[in-house]
């Protein structure tokens, strides 16, 4: 379900970016208020998402994948210019998007084999155990 919302968050932060570009400076009135509601629903949505996924793929994926698409967007609807580098580079962000899935899918996304949704406490716990240890000369 985490991925779900990731890609629900990257399709709310998407229709955010259009609207605030419909939105001209913020002096028209409704892609203004769409742009507000749907950054709040895709920041919602990355949140629900990173109680599962690692931080640091979700949002490599949440900002490439939107980098990407807003280009693409730009380019079709607003008559952007698309130049070879834009595209290669385009190229690079998915690919790049691609390499974080694939780096991460042989290992785990914490060394203790912990949750990664955890709070950090366990982390904290453990450091306090092993500063205890050393102090007592165990280590």
């Amino acid at each position: 379900m985490a991925w779900v919302y990731l890609f629900f968050a990257i399709a709310l932060e998407i229709g955010g970016t259009v609207s605030m570009k419909l939105s001209n400076g913020f002096t028209r009135m409704v892609p203004s208020i769409l742009m507000i509601v749907l950054y709040i629903l895709a920041f919602s949505s990355l949140n629900m998402a990173l109680k599962q996924v690692p931080v640091s793929v979700a949002y490599a994926i949440w900002s490439g994948l939107g980098t990407a698409a807003i280009a693409v967007i730009g380019y079709m609807y607003f008559q952007e210019s698309m130049t070879l580098i834009k595209a290669i580079s385009i190229l690079l962000i998915i690919l790049g998007v691609l390499g974080l899935n694939l780096g991460d899918s042989g290992h785990e996304s914490n060394r203790a084999g912990k949750s990664s949704a955890g709070n950090g406490t366990e982390i904290q716990t453990e450091l306090a155990v092993e500063g205890n240890a050393k102090q007592r000369g165990e280590h």
